[in-house]
């Protein structure tokens, strides 16, 4: 196989026989031409790119699901978010494997900056790991096949690979952007004014009342005007995946609370996790077969699969099962629920939650298709029945969602205290660049105001505020508003009226 050389010099090896490589636009297409009968595994390396680096060169690698990201140097990573991909509580790799770089991989020498990066995520997540050898480094790009077998694919078209030099990392990334928009277009949204709001998670948890909701709406009306959205987050719905029936909390139901929110001027939201449902819903008790199951695991293989015995079960209300949306009937159902929050309800956002659990790997309806395929195809059926509603992605994967959704979070959920507040400057700041080119960034509530068993210092919540205000993506409040102190309110409020 012949070696390609991008036209910044950066040599790429082609690494297997029964792919064709096309260095086009400066991307690496890569397509399958082997025997139908092979299975591609999730260490499926692809193209490898020999280098000469600094030991010391700064790094930046982005992870398969929103809570990972690894920073540091060449010769000393660090996690910097609160979940790597191959850790104890998420496993999709072995936590003692070498580490993966998922999506692209930065790095930073004395000369300028290199980025390694797929430029597409229709199938298969890509990733890279750093190999060190006598001669150099060498930089090698994976797929992985998620042990499918090429004879139930749909297509031999692979992922695209690009390799981008330059002395500004604005400039860098900004070329990076084009080459993924070539493959995933922007939903509208993404250039859309960025919502300013109200979120009621940090402020009531899932203790969440309608009583809550007017109470704040009330606050939003007479004295935070400039909170435009209302976004009702987890705590509404009787049971998990059981999204249009409201719990003994909503006595007058969600349809009417919603017209109330909108009635007062203001824009109705509202938080759903639509692949997961919970064994006391009447989803799952009805479809049992909606779900996927075991496909590997010899011991459990055909048993509806636990989030939790593969990965992170989940943070309340588990097990959670996994909706199939390779099954025409869950799509269905996905479209008309969403169809009617939007139409009927008049829910103008969602949030789209543990979005990650939708890739997870399993037994479908659809032989042979991959977590990804999957996930692609259940948020298709969501866009269908959102309309013109705005989509935001939560707890994602993030590569498989590009082109899918108008926002998205990419920090970890906020804590007050300045440990969290920290972590999630850095996340935001590591993924700014991708703000109004891939998607309208999250980085979470703005929080100010302390509560019984959670709280900080004045100073942290400025550098907080500030983080927010920097960022530049969505602002929603995370406050009891109604309680908010008089340092949150005049904190706030000069926030609004820069942002504005």
């Amino acid at each position: 196989m012949t070696s390609m050389i991008f036209a910044n010099s950066q040599i790429a090896i082609p690494l297997q026989s029964d792919l064709s490589y096309a260095l086009m636009n400066e991307q690496i297409t890569l397509q399958f031409n082997g025997l139908d009968n092979q299975i591609i595994d999730d260490h499926f390396a692809v193209l490898q790119f020999p280098t000469q680096l600094e030991q010391d060169a700064k790094i930046l690698g982005d992870g398969f699901q929103m809570l990972a990201q690894t920073g540091g140097r060449l010769n000393a990573p660090q996690d910097i978010g609160r979940c790597p991909d191959n850790s104890a509580s998420y496993r999709l790799y072995p936590e003692h494997a070498a580490k993966r770089f998922y999506n692209y991989l930065v790095i930073e020498q004395t000369d300028g900056f290199t980025l390694f990066g797929f430029t597409s995520c229709h199938r298969f997540a890509g990733y890279f790991e750093i190999q060190p050898q006598q001669a150099g480094i060498n930089i090698t790009a994976f797929i992985d096949g998620e042990h499918t077998q090429t004879q139930d694919w749909r297509s031999q078209q692979m992922e695209a690979i690009t390799v981008i030099k330059g002395t500004v990392l604005a400039d860098v990334y900004a070329d990076y952007t084009v080459k993924i928009q070539s493959h995933h277009p922007r939903r509208t949204g993404v250039t859309a004014d960025a919502p300013v709001g109200w979120c009621s998670w940090y402020a009531y948890y899932a203790q969440v009342t309608g009583q809550h909701i007017l109470d704040n709406v009330e606050v939003m009306c007479h004295g935070q005007s400039e909170l435009e959205w209302v976004l009702l987050d987890d705590g509404y719905q009787a049971f998990m995946g059981d999204w249009l029936t409201p719990s003994d909390k909503f006595p007058n139901g969600i349809k009417s609370l919603l017209q109330s929110i909108k009635a007062q001027g203001k824009k109705p939201a509202i938080w759903l996790a639509p692949f997961i449902a919970q064994a006391e819903s009447e989803i799952f008790k009805q479809h049992p077969d909606w779900f996927i199951r075991h496909a590997n695991d010899d011991l459990l293989k055909g048993d509806l699969l636990k989030a939790e015995d593969i990965t992170y079960g989940g943070w309340r209300c588990t097990p959670w099962y996994i909706l199939d949306t390779s099954n025409v009937a869950v799509q269905t159902h996905l479209t008309n629920v969403v169809r009617t929050m939007q139409q009927e309800w008049g829910v103008e956002l969602f949030k789209l939650d543990a979005n990650y659990w939708g890739s997870l790997r399993g037994q479908r309806l659809q032989k042979g298709i991959t977590g990804v395929e999957a996930y692609r195809l259940g948020m298709q059926a969501i866009i269908d029945g959102a309309g013109d509603a705005l989509v935001l992605g939560c707890n994602a994967p993030m590569w498989p969602s590009l082109g899918l959704v108008d926002a998205m979070r990419v920090s970890d959920d906020v804590e007050r205290r300045p440990e969290r507040f920290e972590q999630i400057a850095k996340e935001t700041f590591n993924r700014s660049w991708q703000h109004r080119q891939l998607w309208q960034i999250d980085p979470d509530c703005i929080t100010l105001t302390s509560l019984v068993d959670q709280g900080t210092e004045q100073a942290n919540y400025v550098f907080h505020r500030d983080v927010i205000l920097a960022a530049g993506g969505l602002t929603l409040s995370g406050d009891p508003l109604p309680l908010l102190t008089a340092f949150a309110r005049r904190l706030g409020l000069s926030y609004l009226l820069v942002s504005a």
